[in-house]
């Protein structure tokens, strides 16, 4: 039995078996808590698998080509996500974008780095990284979410924390802007910023096996499955959507726990993935991986909601509350100062994690 469990290819059956799973809710195969369990299980699977072919991508492409292609299969699939969201939402989707934007951003920024130090803290007493990279992205992300998610609330053309038309689309303008030219500096001006290194100099490679040689056929099959995987993955955490609502009501939790519950899920593959660069002693790798999806949530997915938005006329409630602009701010100053001397410790990753169960305890309990 062990034997046949080895010899079963789980990278490509789990992706076969989350899609035959989503097939049973095109039909309206429901049945009930026993199904909702196993699109539970078929989610986490697929998470383990889209990690899995991630780190193959990354490996056969180096950084930070690799975490920046995971980075931006994860916005478009979660844009895609949004989209359909507010084309058969209701009222609620006013704030939407902004909800599940300020969810992933304090999730990367204080869950997923905090956790990362803490990890690598632990094993290592120490890891180090680039300065200048994580300076670069810390704040090209600061300007990006002050712009979207805070200066709203302090215009005066229109009522309310959202930006006229006008605007609008000049802030989606300058965001793109942001993230490209961060991007521009990530993987062609200044690459070095973004590679572990070794005292000597020497770029570490991550190695997912030391005897394994990745073909090129192999890279275009695990970048196709990790698209499939991914899509997958936002599909059942869809499917999933209306049982996790149902269970924070229940438990009489504001609504924008549902938000944090799925950002969380859409961002469990770059979160795995983190964690296991910052256990290999390649913390650059996480911090590529976490605040790269950070810029790429909010320097992508709000540009194009904005652009959505003035096209259609929905109406786009960006400015977050004084209680969560503490808390975005808060997290952002602690990183800067956590990352200021390109080494890491525990301490850090506890401050940080302390602070994400902050935000988590405000938001269930306000």
């Amino acid at each position: 039995m062990k034997n046949l469990i080895k010899s079963v290819n789980w990278p490509i059956v789990i992706p076969v078996f989350a899609w035959l799973i989503l097939a049973g809710t095109w039909f309206d195969l429901h049945l009930g808590y026993v199904y909702t369990s196993i699109l539970a299980l078929g989610l986490i699977g697929t998470v383990l698998v889209a990690v899995h072919h991630a780190e193959v991508c990354a490996h056969k492409l180096s950084e930070p080509y690799g975490t920046l292609l995971l980075a931006v299969s994860i916005t478009v699939i979660e844009v895609a996500l949004i989209i359909s969201l507010m084309l058969t939402g209701g009222a609620e989707v006013a704030t939407l974008a902004r909800d599940t934007v300020f969810a992933a951003v304090m999730i990367i920024v204080s869950g997923i780095v905090g956790l990362c130090l803490l990890i690598g803290g632990m094993l290592y007493k120490e890891q180090e990284f680039k300065l200048h990279g994580a300076n670069a992205a810390l704040t090209t992300l600061a300007a990006i979410v002050v712009l979207t998610l805070i200066l709203p609330n302090h215009t005066a053309t229109t009522a309310g924390p959202m930006y006229s038309n006008a605007q609008l689309g000049f802030i989606a303008l300058v965001s793109l802007v942001l993230y490209g030219t961060f991007v521009f500096v990530q993987v062609m001006r200044h690459r070095n910023y973004f590679l572990d290194a070794t005292d000597d100099g020497n770029v570490k490679i991550p190695a997912l096996d030391s005897s394994a040689s990745i073909s090129t056929p192999a890279l275009f099959l695990s970048a196709a499955l990790l698209l499939i995987s991914l899509i997958a993955v936002v599909l059942l955490a869809k499917s999933l959507a209306p049982s996790v609502e149902l269970a924070v009501a229940k438990l009489g939790a504001p609504h924008k726990l549902v938000g944090v519950i799925i950002a969380s899920i859409i961002l469990l593959p770059e979160g795995l993935a983190a964690v296991r660069a910052a256990r290999k002693n390649l913390f650059q790798t996480s911090l590529n991986l976490a605040l790269g999806s950070a810029l790429a949530t909010i320097g992508l997915t709000i540009p194009t909601i904005a652009i959505l938005s003035l096209i259609t006329g929905w109406t786009l409630i960006l400015g977050i509350d004084t209680k969560s602009t503490v808390l975005l701010l808060l997290a952002l100053f602690i990183s800067s100062l956590s990352l200021i001397t390109g080494r890491t410790n525990v301490l850090q990753g506890v401050i940080l994690l302390v602070i994400f169960a902050v935000y988590l305890l405000t938001t269930i309990i306000p």
